[in-house]
């Protein structure tokens, strides 16, 4: 499948690869997949080793020795020798190894050209947590997220027909009619399925029927991300306060503001008992934490709204399963209140698998814009709609009040603009993003 990390990935090696490379993001993102046939096609020959299983190695960078000592004590537990100028050392799950994170400090440093890449699952979460000497400024760290729309329809041999949505996008001329009903049907299938690598070609398998779908792979995926909220933790009360905020997601979606509320993951739970758990799951990259802020502008982490966030799940498949939601209802876009919730659970997902960031605004009257996006051009609210009512008063109510150079509104609308909003169809929102090619 097409990922738009192989991309940078290259511009990391003709940069010279200097610089250890750091690959964060979620369990089941395809870290490892897209990182193995980078290898493969890139370089003459691939090391790799997963530190998870080779409790050796990791003794070996516990050791207070050489780096030189330690490459070659290396090359003994691998049995052979390696070529490092031709060869791309991978090293897999290294946050089972905070020694193993130290050295590549030394790595970078060392006149020998080392060529290394390093993947984990709870990679984010050890970094958050770090208890040694981090090497700032001599690694260099990507993400990986769930595969956006643009990656899923490029993974369903759709590459053009999302050119010819960015090309409308800028336009802002509309689709033919049925052009713009297939891509509305894409998109709903795409937020039953989600952008799990294995759940999309898993429907690919099934000739992109998503009612044939085996959402036991939506299912296992949540259960690993269950599982993993018992590692790198403070204390066993913890692992189940990260569990209890994860379950309750659905709820919290659920409410009319979408606020994250901490009575909705118990009676009675405070902020200061939670704190912890909801870092653990921000740095996992599970949940995407989208903060308010008190003004829309720039810089918006300025005006950030301290104790406000929403938190959305990091796949539209995932919250569908974890809600209980039919798969009619998605795919045949019935009117539940619960739509709402997952068409912008979806936008957020959108914007930070491009590295926006994501904030929202809401003043003491209870007007809401769902996102601010901080451009060149100003700060531009953006308003999720899930359907064709598209009418919105606290969007007028900005309006008055900011008087921005345009605003922009999520629907299943067409493309179009008239009167300063700009309307963009659901399934366009990554076309927005800074690089919106696949």
């Amino acid at each position: 499948m097409k990922r738009r990390i192989y991309r940078q990935l290259l511009e990391w090696k003709r940069r010279g690869a200097a610089k250890p490379l750091l690959v964060l993001g979620a369990r089941q993102v395809g870290k490892t997949y897209v990182i193995k046939e980078f290898c493969r096609r890139e370089f003459a020959a691939t090391e790799t080793i997963t530190l998870s299983e080779r409790p050796d190695i990791v003794a070996l960078f516990a050791e207070a020795i050489p780096t030189e000592r330690k490459v070659k004590r290396l090359q003994l537990l691998l049995g052979h020798a390696v070529d490092f100028e031709s060869t791309v050392l991978f090293f897999d799950e290294v946050q089972v190894s905070e020694d193993f994170i130290e050295s590549l400090k030394f790595f970078a440093e060392d006149p020998t050209p080392y060529q290394i890449i390093c993947a984990g699952s709870l990679l984010g979460v050890s970094l958050a947590r770090f208890s040694k000497s981090f090497p700032v400024g001599k690694v260099e760290l990507l993400r990986l997220a769930p595969m956006d729309f643009p990656e899923y329809l490029s993974a369903l041999g759709q590459d053009a027909l999302w050119d010819e949505i960015l090309q409308h996008s800028a336009q802002r001329a509309q689709l033919p009619a049925p052009l713009h009903e297939h891509c509305l049907d894409l998109y709903r299938c795409y937020l039953w399925v989600g952008g799990m690598p294995e759940a999309v070609a898993n429907l690919i398998a099934h000739d992109i029927d998503p009612l044939r779908t085996d959402r036991g792979i939506l299912d296992a995926i949540s259960e690993s991300y269950l599982a993993d909220m018992s590692k790198h933790i403070l204390t066993p009360m913890e692992a189940a306060r990260i569990q209890a905020v994860y379950r309750s997601l659905p709820s919290q979606l659920g409410n009319a503001s979408r606020k994250f509320q901490y009575a909705e993951v118990r009676a009675g739970a405070r902020a200061r008992d939670y704190a912890s758990a909801l870092s653990w799951l921000v740095a996992s990259e599970i949940v995407r934490c989208v903060t308010m802020v008190s003004t829309p502008t720039s810089p918006l982490r300025a005006y950030e709204r301290d104790g406000f966030f929403k938190l959305f799940l990091n796949d539209t498949g995932l919250l569908c399963q974890l809600a209980g939601v039919r798969a009619a209802a998605v795919l045949f876009d019935h009117d539940m209140p619960f739509r709402g919730a997952i068409a912008e659970n979806y936008v957020a997902c959108q914007l930070a698998a491009r590295g926006v960031p994501l904030f929202y605004w809401r003043d003491d009257n209870n007007a809401e814009i769902d996102f601010v996006m901080d451009t060149d051009e100003g700060v531009i609210p953006l308003e999720v709609k899930a359907g064709i009512r598209v009418k919105s008063a606290s969007l007028e109510a900005y309006r008055s009040r900011f008087d921005p150079p345009y605003v922009i509104r999520f629907s299943t609308r067409n493309f179009g603009s008239k009167g300063g909003v700009v309307s963009l169809p659901l399934y366009a929102a990554a076309s927005l993003c800074p690089g919106s090619e696949v």
